[in-house]
């Protein structure tokens, strides 16, 4: 299976991290975040990697050229900003079939071959990692409506009143190619973006998407305070 990175952002809420280099290469604990990425498809056996990548997006060519650990790159531009479904777009003529999607910036510690087991059951077009957490971390992220059986109905971003707790999208998921066209009906958000929550709220009208969640946990890094919180945890 190929996996996609979605590493094109440019990190504005990571300044001055970010002034010279793009988001995916700012290091935690020791090591770019986009290395980490790597390291986590290699482990799930990834076939190819496709890189989606944009604001300084020459400097993560030069540093992992066209294979990580035997495994091949490929690159796919986003010439402009617009969103992670707008990102996730410039993949699609690289990927053929099924593929693994994580967030270029996002350390991942926990077991993700069980999600990418279940995507090749009969009847599932998709599997999103799940985490639960509190209203006031829900109210930045992407709350799920989910099923006694564990099927996504529905996803909201930013909410303002999130339950407590929220189970919520985490940086992983598994996509069957039905994805890419959830992506080019996505319309321009009121944020000037095409938001990836809207893509996979398009999905699953038509697709069945599972949830699931695993022991470990994710961490988005957007601000130097999440990098030094990843760090920590990283660390213990």
């Amino acid at each position: 299976m190929q996996a996609v990175v979605l590493a094109a952002g440019k990190g504005t809420r990571l300044r001055p991290l970010t002034d010279d280099k793009p988001k995916a290469l700012v290091e935690v604990a020791g090591k770019p975040i986009l290395t980490r990425c790597f390291e986590t498809v290699a482990e799930l056996n990834a076939e190819e990697v496709i890189v989606v990548i944009g604001y300084e997006g020459t400097q993560i060519r030069d540093r992992y050229g066209d294979s990580f650990s035997g495994i091949p790159i490929t690159y796919a531009r986003q010439g402009e900003q617009l969103g992670m479904a707008h990102a996730l777009l410039q993949a699609e003529p690289y990927v053929e079939g099924e593929f693994m999607c994580l967030d270029g910036d996002c350390v991942i510690r926990c077991d993700l071959e069980p999600l990418v087991e279940r995507q090749q059951e009969a009847g599932v077009d998709g599997v999103q990692l799940v985490e639960r957490v509190s209203t006031e971390e829900a109210r930045v992220k992407a709350i799920c409506d989910v099923t006694d059986e564990g099927e996504l109905r529905g996803i909201e971003k930013e909410p303002n009143d999130p339950p407590e707790p929220s189970l919520v999208a985490a940086g992983f998921a598994v996509y069957g190619p039905a994805m890419f066209d959830a992506c080019a009906a996505t319309e321009l958000s009121v944020r000037g973006e095409y938001e990836l929550s809207e893509s996979i709220r398009r999905f699953v009208t038509d697709n069945t998407m599972l949830t699931m969640r695993t022991e470990g946990w994710t961490a988005n890094v957007n601000t130097p305070a999440e990098r030094d919180a990843a760090e920590r945890r990283l660390r213990e």
